[in-house]
């Protein structure tokens, strides 16, 4: 056995050991993809898509050859390993790949020209934090304009740096805010519990309810309210697995302002202040800052 020194590269991903702590970024893969794309000296954007982009599967011309597109997205979710800044771009632009079409291809290259203008940027995870986990969680409502499905949004915080994170078109229709919002409470419930066995494998017991963020007080109540009633009867079973993490004492739902609430950024684009703001609570941080 031969020790080759401090992980450096990684699959693509680049670590480094420095004073503050542990740098993770892609740099490099990113720097390539932009390349192979030929957007090197392409327009700058502030964000990933503008707000309120809608996008539809039968709008607009098929691409001839598909495969250009593909190659995108399919490089942009990679890149979503160390960016959670584009996980919810990426992901509605994913949802078209099966027939992608003009429009779906654009907003890919939008995506792309975004992280063209923040190639520096990665994921800080400072020394001497102390030890704490947190999630938020959100979801929007209604938002794909074909079959009306909200997507849910989680992250969960190591001291103030993003470990895990989530973007994801819900299964199923939400009659109501309430319902979507539960949801995606739902399943980042789901991911604390593997995150807590996680840190317990590696001998860290979290022994304290670890705490999800929400935005949505009727949301909220329904985690801890074991009754039953017309508005709610409907939601699947497996919905309601957080209702028993919650009276078991091992995950605290917490209310938290709209615009507080990070998982914000995984459900819908956002303008430029509000985006950069919760992009900065991700700790997402310039390399070139350190």
């Amino acid at each position: 056995m031969k020790k080759l020194g401090e992980l450096s590269n990684f699959l693509g991903l680049q670590i480094e050991n420095l004073d503050k702590g542990i740098y993770v970024s892609q740099f490099s893969y990113a720097k390539r993809l932009i390349e192979k794309f030929g957007l090197i000296d392409g327009k700058k954007r502030s964000t990933p898509l503008d707000v309120n982009t809608r996008l539809r599967c039968d709008e607009g011309t098929c691409l001839s050859d598909p495969r250009p597109c593909r190659t995108l997205v399919g490089s942009l979710i990679y890149l979503t390993i160390t960016r959670p800044d584009i996980a919810f771009s990426v992901g509605m632009v994913s949802r078209y790949m099966q027939e992608p079409r003009k429009p779906h291809f654009e907003e890919a290259k939008k995506i792309l020209k975004y992280v063209n203008s923040t190639l520096n940027l990665g994921l800080l995870y400072e020394k001497g934090v102390e030890f704490s986990l947190q999630g938020f969680a959100d979801a929007d409502f209604g938002g794909d304009l074909d079959d009306r499905r909200s997507t849910s949004g989680f992250v969960f915080l190591r001291g103030a740096t993003s470990i895990s994170w989530c973007s994801k078109k819900q299964s199923s229709v939400s009659l109501s805010t309430t319902e979507a919002e539960y949801k995606a409470s739902a399943q980042a419930a789901q991911e604390c519990m593997w995150l807590r066995r996680l840190f317990e494998d590696l001998h860290v017991p979290i022994d304290q309810p670890i705490p999800i963020h929400g935005d949505n007080l009727s949301a909220i109540k329904l985690t801890s309210n074991p009754v039953f009633h017309a508005r709610t009867k409907h939601i699947e079973l497996e919905h309601h697995f957080i209702r028993e993490k919650v009276l078991d004492g091992i995950i605290d739902m917490v209310a938290v302002k709209s615009e507080d609430n990070i998982a914000d950024i995984f459900t819908k684009t956002l303008p430029k202040g509000a985006f950069e703001d919760l992009r900065s609570k991700l700790r997402l941080v310039l390399r070139t800052s350190l």
